[in-house]
């Protein structure tokens, strides 16, 4: 992969110094700082892509580097992945935690390019350690990398792409603005459905067939999470950890597990067969199914949709 990157890089090193002249350049500049072409934002996560889709609408393209069900942790960028970003004005991505290889390709990248880490001014929460994790090497720098499950953090990631969008184009300043002022309020209304449900649960207890991709909204509402795998959901859950959830949901009386969107339901499965309890859909929505793409599933339905799971399994009133 770094090898194919390092070609990449190289490719789109040389075409940017080959490219057409200064003059051109200069138009093509104007016409962005005066509304007249469309930005072009590549993103890494389905949230980034739906926040920059909702803020920019008619005034930018934006384009999702992870094709339809392809789980963000298991994504490696191909050359014409590098050879898009180099093309566009705004690259968004979450942070170097959340996708290790983007620095590589950010360092080779054309100063045309502005770069937008989506997880400046955000406190990261300390990564939780599974078993089967320890022997491994970390990739997320100890934190938890699914910061925008804590809908706080999902107003200052919109806030660092507006920024960059008024950079590039500050006649239509009014517009995105106004787009970032009425989202925020929708996720203002969903943190206090958020709140006021998950408040009169009977269970406190979430078990997790997936990755740890929750800790953060967990904290938020006073749940008390667990998840059979680790940051990473290609490392297998140690027989000790399920043995342990297996323990938990019996003890506590734990009606329902969790399972995963884009991660095979066999964990879930298997805890919901050796406890005889049901299973509800949580996804982190850091990528999406191409059925949900087709029908148009937005970061706010799918966090609607997980509030309505997590009513049930845990017995909200």
């Amino acid at each position: 992969m770094k090898k194919n990157l390092l070609v990449a890089v190289l490719f789109v090193f040389l075409l940017s110094i080959t490219a057409c002249g200064g003059e051109l350049k200069q138009v093509q500049d104007k016409e962005i700082t005066t509304g007249a072409k469309k930005i072009s934002v590549v993103t890494t996560l389905f949230p980034l892509y739906d926040f920059a889709k909702t803020i920019g609408g008619d005034k930018v393209n934006v384009e999702l580097l992870l094709p339809p069900g392809v789980g963000p942790h298991s994504f490696e960028p191909k050359p014409s992945d590098v050879i898009k970003i180099n093309e566009s004005d705004l690259f968004v991505y979450t942070g170097d935690f959340m996708e290790p290889w983007a620095k590589d390709i950010i360092n080779g990248l054309s100063s045309n390019v502005t770069v937008v880490d989506a997880s400046f001014g955000i406190n990261l929460m300390e990564e939780e350690e599974h078993e089967e994790e320890h022997e491994e090497e970390h990739h997320h720098g100890g934190v938890d990398p699914h910061i925008w499950l804590d809908f706080d953090n999902s107003q200052i990631m919109i806030d660092n792409i507006v920024r960059t969008m008024l950079e590039k184009d500050i006649v239509n300043a009014s517009f995105y603005q106004k787009n970032v002022d009425n989202y925020k309020n929708l996720l203002r209304q969903l943190d206090n459905e958020y709140t006021t449900t998950l408040a009169k649960c009977q269970s406190k207890d979430i078990v997790y067939g997936g990755h740890y991709a929750f800790g953060y909204m967990g904290e938020k509402y006073g749940l008390a999470y667990k998840s059979a795998y680790g940051i990473s959901p290609d490392s297998e859950p140690s027989a000790q950890d399920l043995v342990e959830l297996v323990e938990q949901i019996k003890k506590e009386k734990i009606e329902f597990v969790f399972s995963e969107a884009l991660l095979s339901p066999r964990i879930a499965e298997t805890l919901a067969n050796e406890t005889g309890v049901d299973i509800l859909l949580l996804n982190p929505a850091g990528n999406l199914s191409k059925a949900d793409l087709e029908n148009q599933k937005t970061f706010l339905s799918i966090m609607q949709d997980n509030l309505a799971n997590l009513k049930i399994g845990l017995q909200c009133s």
